[in-house]
């Protein structure tokens, strides 16, 4: 196992962040932001800004119940600790979940949610940003399009996150979905399902991922935008 400080998730409020991120997404072309303006955005922080507080506690105190069995079960089944000794949930107005891809550790996640509900997706982001910075430190020689790295941190976020008996101690949903808003991965995604059991099996995390990156190199134009 790769040695690595334990995940210590803490909820924060970052309202320049937030608003920024949501901005760089509709300047991206997602649609759902596309009415969005910093005007609208910092109007709705006025209002709803003592609720994210109510929420902020809320979702910590529900992360907090599986946060040491989490990290452990992360570095048992990759290999991998974790990187940093602190990460950062921003709780977001508009964002259900997003992650930087792996540059630093910052995942956001909307602040409305069912505290316990909001685990699952809380995690999938963590394990996304986390098989990033498995790629960059370990396998940046294999020289895959950041779209491409995406579509396996996605799918192994949903394999961790639903194929073990260990998940269900963490959350109610464990199916391994793919009516997600990916359709472009879930050929891939299939695929890749029997090779994670057959890593968790045996114990080999690598495996899995050596074997992903072979099968992505026929999807060269993958990325989030289709």
């Amino acid at each position: 196992m790769t040695n690595g400080a334990s995940l210590k998730l803490y909820f924060i409020i970052d309202k320049e962040y937030d608003i920024q991120t949501i901005l760089s997404l509709k300047k991206a072309g997602l649609k759902q932001y596309e009415n969005m303006t910093r005007g609208f955005l910092e109007s709705r922080y006025k209002t709803e800004i003592a609720a994210m507080k109510l929420k902020q506690d809320d979702y910590q105190e529900s992360w907090d119940e599986i946060g040491d069995r989490f990290s452990d079960y992360v570095e048992k089944i990759t290999g991998y600790g974790w990187f940093y000794p602190r990460y950062e949930c921003v709780l977001s107005i508009a964002i259900r979940g997003a992650s930087n891809w792996g540059h630093g550790p910052r995942i956001l996640r909307i602040y409305n949610e069912d505290s316990y509900l909001m685990r699952r997706i809380t995690a999938h982001e963590i394990i996304l940003s986390h098989y990033f910075e498995i790629y960059r430190r370990h396998y940046s020689n294999e020289r895959l399009t950041d779209g491409q790295v995406w579509a396996l941190a996605e799918i192994a976020a949903f394999a961790l996150t639903s194929l073990t008996e260990d998940v269900k101690g963490f959350w109610q949903n464990t199916e391994y979905y793919t009516n997600h808003n990916y359709p472009q991965i879930v050929e891939l995604q299939n695929k890749l399902k029997k090779v994670f059991i057959e890593s968790v099996q045996n114990k080999d995390f690598d495996y899995y991922i050596k074997i992903g990156i072979e099968m992505v190199r026929a999807y060269p134009d993958i990325s989030p935008m289709g």
